[in-house]
């Protein structure tokens, strides 16, 4: 205790609460990121297709190195083979990773392939081997890939298809383009809808009315047609880069109106706020006030829609590449790989042909539940 002059007594003592309510929250210290990863992570599902989706994205570019075989490589005595398992045993003793060779029989009465393996030649798997050339990241030539069937064998995870090329290997060359398409997509449209939602939000009057009709008569065409029309006008000599590019813009082009929509939306509302009011006092022209002051308080809101759009894009193109409309061969995608399984018949005799389909579904979900999780992470109103 501690006197004062006038005679008081203060208590000098450190402070210890005995309430603990009365305790220092530690999230009140803790930056927004790290508060938005927190409640990122207790989104289990989220955070799984999270890795997924960034190991798929990262491992893009090895697509050629992963892959037993190049995407147009064929084996014209194995169309339609099935698909083979690796084995690690054989006749109950371990001899490492191996497959048993497939021989290819026409069986006449029922107008399809047979493969009868040859169990007592177990073929051994290489490793690091030298196979069929392609491009490591689209840049470097080279010829070497993590593994290889021995010869006179072949190595088909997911079987083949009618030409006797590896559907695995397909799978792999193929989300290189249909997880791309995705990407080059979005960033069209966030780049028009943002760009035409901010003026119509921020400005009004006649900008503003003239983009709500816009907006109003592309979402009244029917979105399907409409694809197969602009599609249908790519001129088909083109090269698949180019086919690619264009259809990438056509489906960023017809994704934008929603997106231009909810930013007028959230601008209407923002632009009468006091702190923009502020900025426009303090001589900020619309180019700052929009970039440095209305668009971060959107920002959790665009970084989902841009999640939840993607898929939309890659089920676009693989609609349009399955009707024949889109990308095209030697172009590999999922779409293109779907549009070679169309025959129910094939299906129903090798039903592995439509596995291409698989990929589409895991990818879809995997960006929806991250979109989920990134919406409730990034909502203030969330404890």
């Amino acid at each position: 205790m501690t006197t004062l002059p006038d005679g008081r007594y203060v208590d000098d003592r450190p402070y210890a609460p005995e309430d603990e309510s009365e305790v220092r929250n530690p999230d009140l210290d803790a930056p927004n990121w790290l508060l938005i990863w927190r409640r990122f992570r207790s989104h289990r599902l989220a955070l799984l297709a999270g890795i997924f989706l960034l190991l798929s994205y990262v491992l893009l570019p090895f697509a050629g190195f992963i892959a037993p075989y190049t995407a147009s490589e064929r084996h014209a005595d194995h169309l339609y083979a099935p698909p083979q398992m690796v084995h690690f045993f054989h006749e109950g003793r371990f001899i490492g990773p191996h497959v048993i060779p497939l021989t290819a029989e026409a069986d006449l009465e029922n107008f399809r392939w047979t493969y009868i393996p040859d169990r007592d030649n177990p073929a051994p798997l290489k490793f690091f081997c030298e196979g069929g050339e392609y491009r490591l990241a689209g840049l470097i030539p080279t010829d070497r890939h993590l593994v290889c069937a021995p010869e006179g064998a072949t190595l088909f995870l997911l079987g083949s298809d009618r030409l006797g090329r590896d559907v695995f290997s397909r799978i792999l060359y193929g989300a290189q383009l249909s997880l791309t398409v995705g990407l080059v997509g979005i960033t069209v449209s966030f780049a028009i809808g943002i760009v035409l939602g901010s003026i119509a939000g921020y400005f009004g009057g006649f900008a503003d009315w003239s983009i709500n009709r816009v907006i109003e008569i592309l979402r009244s065409l029917p979105e399907l047609p409409l694809w197969l029309a602009l599609s249908a006008a790519v001129p088909s000599h083109w090269g698949p880069v180019a086919v690619f590019f264009i259809i990438s813009i056509i489906l960023g082009i017809l994704d934008w109106p929603g997106l231009a929509r909810a930013v007028r939306s959230k601008f209407l509302s923002l632009r009468e706020e006091e702190f923009v009011r502020a900025a426009e006092m303090m001589g900020a022209g619309p180019r700052r006030v929009i970039g440095r002051h209305l668009l971060p308080n959107f920002l959790s809101h665009l970084i989902a829609s841009a999640t939840l759009s993607i898929p939309a894009m890659i089920l676009g193109e693989t609609a349009l590449s399955f009707l024949g409309l889109g990308l095209r061969a030697p172009a590999v995608s999922w779409g293109v790989m779907l549009n070679d399984a169309q025959n129910l018949a094939s299906i129903e005799i090798y039903p592995w042909t439509a596995i291409p389909m698989l990929p589409i579904v895991i990818v879809v979900l995997a960006f929806n539940f991250l979109g989920d999780g990134l919406r409730d992470a990034l909502d203030p109103n969330r404890p």
